[in-house]
């Protein structure tokens, strides 16, 4: 592919390897096709998107390949996104309070193993700035998700304080809202999985914003048990859906040759991720009883992988690693087979 052989080559020769200088060099890029004239985005969304509406959670989504959330944090391309074929855009992971993130470097790439290593740490501009540009640029013209999480200085036990600045901020733009309470890379973040804490969380923000899709992003190293309470807690708190997978702490399944980037800490994402991250959307299928809609997540590199999750029970499902590492090609081939599939999978309202 034109990307993989000289697009992406060139970019990291320019940047010296540097994988968070690539990001930001896409993104800016993709800021400007995102204000681009709509006939070119259309003519563009024409050869990379396909037709094959489906309803999850009350939802209605001209397709079901979207972008995860850690791609687009502040929202500065979000009418370039469609065009690229993506039927629904997650921004985020943003906080009540701007923060710049962890140090540098944070982000890694393992090209033989296919992943990428981040520890990024919410690095974004906040939610109000986040709401601002939503307010003077408007949502795209596909369903919009949000994904909030807690300030890194903000306590553990002042956290759900910090998600309703942020909820009350956003949710008048969003179609849904993804609660992240499963990154690795901010302090005692994942510790809000446990039952009281997200029950805590969840009776707030539903109070909050009674009418808007609340979905609970999860990680891939909780146990059956653990995740079986947390599922309990999403069900008995009227969550809309849940987000399986968040990036993954283990190391297996990677290459020799990405042996001393393996070495780095933060969370994993990638084809060394497919086969947990769809071992978890099968049990939140089974373990409710198809009632939780899932988006699946995590290691989705193509059209295989993205049919392999909707079997499992995924009503959609998001890229970023592929994206980030293949270019736009991904999301096309994924979306022409799925189209070729369209009637084995169904609505899931």
């Amino acid at each position: 592919m034109l990307f993989d052989s000289l697009l992406r080559p060139a970019l990291y020769r320019l940047h010296g390897g540097d994988a968070e200088q690539v990001h930001e060099r896409t993104v800016r890029a993709l800021g400007l096709l995102s204000s681009a004239p709509a006939p070119v985005r259309a003519a563009l969304r024409r050869t990379y998107a396909a037709d094959t509406p489906v309803t999850a959670f009350g939802v209605r989504f001209p397709g079901r390949v979207g972008l995860a959330a850690g791609m687009d944090k502040d929202g500065r391309a979000l009418h370039a996104w469609p065009a690229l074929g993506f039927s629904f855009v997650e921004v985020g992971t943003v906080t009540g309070r701007a923060q710049p993130g962890n140090p540098r470097p944070r982000l890694f790439t393992l090209p033989a193993s296919d992943a990428v290593i981040n520890r990024m740490g919410f690095n974004n501009a906040g939610a109000e700035a986040l709401a601002a540009r939503l307010a003077r640029d408007g949502t795209p013209d596909v369903p919009l998700g949000i994904s909030i999480g807690k300030s890194k200085v903000t306590p553990i036990d002042e956290a759900v304080a910090d998600y309703e600045t942020s909820l009350r901020a956003l949710h008048p733009f969003a179609d849904y809202v993804a609660i992240n309470v499963s990154s690795p890379n901010t302090p005692g973040l994942r510790s809000l999985q446990d039952r009281d804490s997200l029950t805590e969380i969840l009776a707030a923000l539903r109070d909050l914003a009674p009418t808007t899709p609340l979905l609970v992003k999860v990680a891939p190293d909780l146990t059956d048990a653990a995740l079986g309470e947390l599922l309990q807690v999403c069900t008995d708190h009227g969550v809309a859906g849940v987000i399986a997978t968040n990036t993954t702490l283990g190391r297996d399944g990677l290459a020799d040759a990405d042996a001393a980037a393996a070495a780095e800490t933060g969370g994993l994402s990638g084809s060394p991720l497919t086969r947990r991250a769809r071992e978890v959307v099968r049990f939140v299928h089974t373990r409710t009883g198809g009632a939780l809609p899932i988006i699946g997540v995590g290691g989705i590199g193509g059209p295989a992988d993205a049919e392999a999750m909707l079997d499992a029970g995924a009503a959609l499902v998001q890229l970023y690693t592929a994206l980030a590492l293949h270019g736009p090609s991904v999301v096309r081939s994924i979306n022409r087979s799925l189209a070729a599939e369209h009637a084995r999978w169904r609505d899931v309202h």
